[in-house]
């Protein structure tokens, strides 16, 4: 039996014109990622992660602290979806920036009522695939480590939605949960599958072990 190991991107640029990048934190993580299983002797079989910057950067941050990785196929059924089409679609007049604590917290009331929306059938941001489509491509890149990766440990990096998403599929659980696991998931935090030709089973779920000293602690990030 092998082991799926999902990777949420390092803390990326939230607030900025350009989410997706990761901030200097964010590589930090990565690269303590790769090293914390650099000494314990992991390696992987196979990479797969989304096509977006954040996951790439992630990727390499990774493959850094731990000597090296095999060559990544990048899927983009691994990509998040897009938060902002997601609030203009309930709330069409322009925000101010998130750079205070209430502005944060109402951003994310906004995105999880949107959330709540999309995958309910009751809204369509444009842009963006509707809900089974979304959880589709999340499917299908379960499916490919289920068929070709029984036996082998893989890595999947990708983001907190996708990662939700996956969880969800496997446990079977509401939208409401979904999206509750999906607000939770924290900056480079792994959460694992045990992984059959019929199955997958949850083994843990956002942990951050690489995170877990004195000196790494304040390290820890959300967004």
């Amino acid at each position: 039996m092998g082991t799926l190991y999902l990777v949420r991107h390092g803390q990326a640029s939230f607030g900025a014109a350009n989410y997706d990048q990761l901030s200097q934190r964010g590589h930090e993580q990565a690269v303590r990622l790769g090293a914390y299983w650099r000494e314990r002797g992991q390696r992987f079989d196979a990479v797969l992660t989304g096509t977006l910057h954040r996951h790439a950067q992630t990727l390499a941050g990774i493959a850094e602290g731990l000597g090296g990785a095999p060559e990544a196929h990048a899927l983009p059924g691994l990509n998040e979806y897009d938060s902002e089409a997601l609030i203009r679609a309930i709330h069409p007049e322009p925000l101010p920036r998130p750079d205070t604590p209430e502005r944060y917290r109402q951003h994310f009331r906004l995105l999880c009522d949107a959330l709540a929306q999309w995958m309910g059938g009751t809204i369509s941001p444009q842009g963006m695939p509707d809900w089974e489509r979304f959880a589709g491509g999340v499917r299908a890149a379960l499916d490919l480590v289920r068929r070709q990766h029984v036996g082998q440990n893989v890595l999947l990096v990708s983001s907190g939605g996708p990662i939700s998403a996956a969880v969800g599929h496997v446990l079977g659980t509401a939208p409401e949960v979904t999206i509750a696991l999906n607000m939770r998931i924290r900056n480079s935090a792994v959460t694992e599958f045990s992984v059959s030709p019929k199955r997958l089973m949850l083994q843990t779920f956002n942990t951050l072990p690489h995170l877990d000293t004195p000196e790494h602690r304040s390290w820890i990030t959300h967004a």
